[in-house]
């Protein structure tokens, strides 16, 4: 019963992750601003960090079955 809650949460947590640095990586390759009125490489350097924290919260949570 308790693997319910950490499929969702890991799933949850890798596709935004992932769908994050996907649209970062887009974003920036295009010359796109990544948060408008922010430092280019800050923007993309914390959106960068957060969709790879999100990503690692979710194998974690897999991991955790």
């Amino acid at each position: 019963m308790e693997s319910g809650p950490a499929i969702f949460a890991g799933t949850a947590f890798a596709l935004f992750g992932g769908a994050l640095l996907l649209w970062t990586t887009v974003r920036v390759r295009q010359g796109e601003p990544v948060v408008l009125g922010v430092a280019p490489r800050a923007a993309a350097l914390c959106a960068g960090l957060a969709g790879a924290l999100s990503l690692a919260l979710g194998v974690w949570c897999f991991g955790r079955l």
